[in-house]
């Protein structure tokens, strides 16, 4: 039989790959828990471990239990062997997270600047780039990269945002970052950021819709862990699926777009413009809150149930509304039901693990898988 080098590097490389994420997802897992969940010889994992070990990304962590014999040694994933930074640009503020391999935030700065593709919000975005790092006392030599996530479409080569109605810009081009971001960086949607760090830690969830109800209605669609764009970059604009026909006039120009039912400011304007004050005066019984919430989580109920009718999986709620919606699920799974056709819950419908910067958190993974892929 002829040897194909080849084939048995792609094998090495496969299983040290394997090896690596397995410890990650496990937190805690032994070598020879290790050889019997990948069917991997204990030889091959020894050596790979040792590998890992020596480069930093793996570590000895105490023992495991007994189960009779003696305790094997636990193995885990060194969380902070690398980081990567996220931003999430609105119209009004820039959030820089730091994040490290398991896509917890290991700092964060939020400042209010209105957004403008000039020089003096480029070289802001900079120096808060620089601040978080500093500010978390980490070796800039361990950050892979830049993430930046825009509201808006972006063009194929994810240089130019070709629209944005939350920015007010169209066919914008990004070419001041290079002067003043010192690492690589890409620029992605907000939606399909923040779709990418929900699905981070559902391991058993492959397929999955992320609602995003924030002062606009988005999300984004991600089939077999993958976002799907769609044939024009505009994949996962919920906003504007039509829930009523000639209905509430929307901002895009058309009537009766899930947006104008939806979004965080239909809460909002009932008090000041502050979402938070309405899910207060919700939780105190204000019966006028009461009679606006009833209305929102059936419109909400609508579009969920079509969604899950589209795309027949998990669908997670987030954006500023999804950060206080835990507690209304029963209520709201319950308004699911009645109109589903074949299900008699509303299970699949699941809340977002992040509350908050989301976005800026899958800007940051955009770099964290690639290097974790490739180990």
């Amino acid at each position: 039989m002829k040897y194909n080098k080849s084939n048995n590097i792609d094998v090495k490389k496969e299983n040290r790959n394997r090896i690596y994420k397995l410890i990650c997802e496990k937190e805690r897992i032994s070598k020879p828990e290790i050889a019997y969940l990948l069917g991997i010889s204990m030889p091959t994992v020894m050596q790979n471990v040792k590998s890992l070990q020596d480069e930093g990304l793996v570590e000895e962590a105490g023992v495991l239990g007994s189960t009779g014999g003696r305790k094997a040694v636990a193995i885990s994933c060194v969380e902070n062997a690398r980081y990567a930074i996220g931003v999430d640009i609105t119209r009004n503020h820039i959030s820089t997270v730091l994040i490290n391999l398991t896509g917890n935030i290991v700092e964060s700065i939020r400042v209010s600047k209105k957004y403008q593709n000039t020089l003096d919000h480029a070289q802001e975005m900079g120096k808060l780039i620089d601040n978080v790092i500093e500010k978390s006392g980490i070796n800039p030599s361990k950050i892979l990269g830049v993430g930046i996530s825009l509201p808006g479409i972006l063009s194929d080569d994810g240089l130019t945002l070709v629209s944005s109605y939350v920015l007010q810009v169209t066919n914008e081009r990004f070419a001041n970052y290079q002067n003043y971001i010192k690492y690589p960086y890409l620029l992605c949607n907000d939606a399909n950021a923040a779709g990418i760090a929900e699905m981070w830690n559902r391991n058993t969830l492959k397929n999955a819709i992320y609602l995003s109800l924030s002062n606009t209605v988005g999300g984004s669609i991600l089939l077999d862990n993958k976002i799907y764009l769609g044939e024009n970059q505009r994949g996962g604009e919920f906003g504007h699926m039509t829930i009523e026909r000639n209905g509430l006039q929307c901002y895009c120009g058309k009537k009766g777009c899930l947006d104008t039912y939806c979004s965080a400011l239909v809460l909002a304007e009932h008090t000041n413009g502050n979402l938070a004050d309405f899910f207060d005066l919700l939780k105190k019984g204000d019966r006028k809150i009461e009679a606006v919430w009833e209305k929102y989580l059936d419109y909400l109920a609508t579009a969920v149930n079509n969604l899950r009718m589209f795309f027949d999986c998990s669908i997670i709620l987030g954006g500023y509304v999804g950060a206080y919606i835990d507690e209304y699920m029963a209520k709201l799974k319950g308004y699911i039901a009645n109109l589903n056709t074949f299900e008699m819950d509303g299970n699949y419908v699941q809340v977002c693990h992040y509350k908050r910067e989301a976005a800026a958190v899958g800007a940051a993974l955009l770099h964290i898988k690639p290097f974790i892929d490739n180990i």
